[in-house]
């Protein structure tokens, strides 16, 4: 059986949070997520750069190094990595027929995103990793992954208005959800948060005595180096990572990494360097390209990513020096997300729009999408509506362009590097 047939069954349920499915599924496989180290990573932007900044960096220091991330661009197997290398089809394979054998039919049926994060448990456990690094699915404490009962670390990267359906409507609430991963005396790392949401992580780190650590963004040193302050000494490292955003997560990746140095991990300074440069992330501020034509791919799917990718393009067109210089949105959203505050984020007079359908999942409609941009922006140099991707670019790169960026989605993100319509790049 393929990946997709065995996870089917489990779909119909869709996002039901809660912790006593998994507990149940894990009991049954043999708790394998008690044989696990974990750092266990929160945060509505930043989760994934996070963790791809720490599975590399332990990975080169040696250990062997885990990491669960979600969503996928390409492929379910790019969500689950040992040492840098995503799980193979016949692994995964396996796996899940392992944890199908043990779900008991006359019980509540897991989800999908159980059944999936019970697989990575279990192979974990099967690799002996070291360490495993695990970025939450959605929230924090009603999320599958959230079972770790002493994590090495907990890091909470951001918080803004994302995923309301589920997690509440206002950053309060959202802030109450991501904190419940923070455990009895395990250290937290704190992102730059809002006021109201760092009250709520401090209130819960003072109630559970977890140390808190809030650690200053990197500083741009020139050519690419940034530098960022530790207890020690500041530490000089390459950032891969393209946008403003990654002076954040890098650093908050660094405290994490000087906090396993102080529980005894041998993670040498070499190690870090090394591995911050080798970091790998697909489809957030991007640069690659169509048919040889240059673009920038960006999930951007909430208003915090849209700023963070607006603040990353204003600077690059100001590096152009040309004052004739436009933007060229590429874009398609989910029917979910909050369309109106993205375009006030991302959208100028002059600005181009070019809008498409998400494929295979809950898209907005590209003319519903179309009427609401034109009333944001009046503004803007054209606004039109695609059946595809592949005709939306066509279009696009027919005029001299001096920016086009592909957004909106993850989903769409990974629409263009799974059909191929982008150039061929090296998997996760």
């Amino acid at each position: 059986m393929n990946i997709e047939s065995l996870l089917q069954p489990y779909k119909r349920f869709g996002v039901h949070l809660g912790l006593e499915r998994i507990y149940k599924l894990l009991a049954d496989l043999g708790n394998p997520h008690h044989r696990v180290a974990v750092v266990h990573v929160a945060g509505t932007n930043g989760k994934g750069s996070v963790c791809a900044y720490l599975s590399s960096v332990f990975t080169e220091a040696g250990y062997r190094t885990g990491r669960y991330t979600s969503p996928h661009l390409i492929d379910w197997t790019e969500r689950i990595c040992f040492n840098e290398q995503q799980i193979s089809t016949e692994e995964l394979d396996n796996l899940l027929l392992q944890v199908q054998e043990a779900i008991n039919p006359e019980e509540e049926s897991p989800t999908q995103f159980e059944v999936f994060t019970a697989a990575a448990w279990l192979y974990f456990a099967q690799k002996q990793v070291d360490v495993a690094v695990v970025e939450v699915g959605l929230g924090g404490r009603l999320d599958a992954t959230n079972v770790c009962e002493k994590p090495l670390v907990t890091i909470i990267t951001s918080i803004s208005r994302d995923h309301c359906q589920q997690l509440g409507s206002t950053i309060t609430a959202i802030a109450t959800e991501k904190a419940g991963i923070l455990k009895s005396g395990c250290p937290v790392v704190m992102g730059q948060l809002p006021p109201e949401a760092e009250l709520v992580v401090c209130d819960r780190a003072s109630l559970l005595q977890c140390p808190i650590i809030k650690p200053q963004p990197a500083r741009e040193v020139g050519n690419g180096w940034v530098e960022v302050e530790t207890a020690s000494k500041p530490i000089k490292y390459l950032l891969p990572l393209q946008g403003e955003i990654q002076l954040n997560n890098s650093a908050l990746a660094i405290a994490a990494v000087k906090i396993l140095q102080e529980q005894g991990w041998q993670i040498s300074e070499k190690a870090i360097v090394e591995g911050m440069a080798k970091t790998k992330w697909l489809g957030r501020m991007q640069w690659t390209s169509w048919n040889n034509h240059k673009l920038l791919l960006d999930g951007a799917h909430n208003p915090a990513a849209a700023a963070a990718l607006r603040n990353y393009v204003d600077k690059f067109v100001a590096q152009l020096n040309q004052p004739e210089a436009r933007v060229t949105w590429v874009m398609g959203m989910l029917s979910t997300k909050e369309h109106e505050q993205i375009f006030k984020t991302l959208l100028r007079a002059n600005d181009q729009l070019h809008l498409v359908p998400v494929p295979d999942h809950s898209s907005a409609v590209p003319i519903d999408l179309a009427k609401l941009a034109k009333d944001i922006c009046p503004g803007l140099s054209s606004c039109n509506i695609y059946e595809d991707l592949s005709s939306a670019l066509s279009t696009v790169f027919k005029e001299n362009n001096n920016l086009v960026v592909l957004c909106g989605s993850l989903y769409l993100a990974g629409h263009f590097l799974q059909q191929g319509i982008g150039n061929k790049l090296s998997r996760i």
